[in-house]
């Protein structure tokens, strides 16, 4: 069973941000992780994962205001006259925790990808789609295009992210199920949707 040595130094709430990683940790056999949240030095996020060690370290830009809509790697490659191009797709986090959570399980899957043994290069978009998932599976963010038109699952969840990582299952214990979404009227009634002060 994982263990986590967690540490936040930003205003969000220790319990709930430990428990919400806990939950994407569940299933996998990622041995101990520490995890540290911390403001960055001026960038809107960022994200780092160490191998050795097993380090993740979440970087978020205290200047942020929600929704925030997160650029990612999601779409497929596109070939066109003179080389290739990635079509915009964004997802949408509601607040500070939402997008703590797809920092985190982006790093998760590529520490996933490690403890698999499966080559560790030019896994941004897997990364990206496995953390994209867990958001929409369990938060129900929203995925759109560059046209803020909202995008069918099908068009960017086309491949077997946990069959890739199969061998970092825990055997001892299933992947949890989906919760149900919360609406999005319920985060703004609860005042939570600008989670960062300057």
């Amino acid at each position: 069973m994982s263990q986590m040595d967690f540490g936040n130094s930003t205003a969000l709430c220790d319990d709930r941000l430990r428990s919400m990683f806990e939950d994407g940790i569940d299933g996998w056999s990622v041995g101990a992780i520490t995890v540290r949240v911390r403001y960055s030095r001026g960038a809107d996020f960022s994200g780092t994962c160490f191998y050795a060690d097993r380090r993740i370290y979440i970087n978020l830009g205290r200047h942020l205001k929600f929704p925030y809509k997160l650029a990612t790697n999601l779409a497929k490659v596109q070939v066109v006259r003179r080389g290739w191009r990635r079509p915009l797709v964004t997802i949408e986090t509601r607040d500070g925790y939402e997008l703590a959570m797809f920092i985190f399980m982006h790093e998760l899957y590529h520490l996933l990808v490690k403890r698999a043994r499966r080559n560790t290069r030019q896994k941004e978009s897997m990364c990206d789609r496995f953390a994209a998932r867990y958001l929409v599976d369990h938060f129900g963010a929203p995925i759109r295009d560059n046209n803020n038109h909202p995008i069918p699952r099908e068009s960017w969840n086309f491949q077997d992210l946990d069959g890739f990582v199969a061998a970092a299952r825990d055997k001892r214990r299933k992947v949890k199920a989906a919760r149900t979404p919360l609406p999005p009227k319920t985060i703004v009634e609860t005042g939570q949707q600008l989670l960062f002060s300057d």
